[in-house]
């Protein structure tokens, strides 16, 4: 079996790839929008999971760890 990876593939159709993006991420980002990413990430795991940083500190635990920093998240 033979694997090929064409790189940048979302670069070939910006357009397409656009619309995909944003169906994709719209209702997070609504959602951070209504409600905050406090209250956001506490009621839906995909975004408590997904953020990297809040308030200056890194808060995603496997990013501490790849930076030998102690993870600060804003829901401990």
């Amino acid at each position: 079996m033979v694997h090929y990876c064409v790189t940048n593939m979302p670069g070939a159709v910006p357009h397409t790839s656009t619309y995909a993006l944003t169906n994709a991420t719209l209702s997070y980002a609504l959602e951070i929008a209504d409600r905050g990413v406090i209250e956001a990430g506490a009621l839906n795991p995909a975004i408590r999971h997904g953020l990297n940083t809040y308030d200056g500190r890194v808060a995603h635990p496997a990013v501490a760890d790849a930076l030998k920093l102690q993870p600060h998240s804003p829901w401990d």
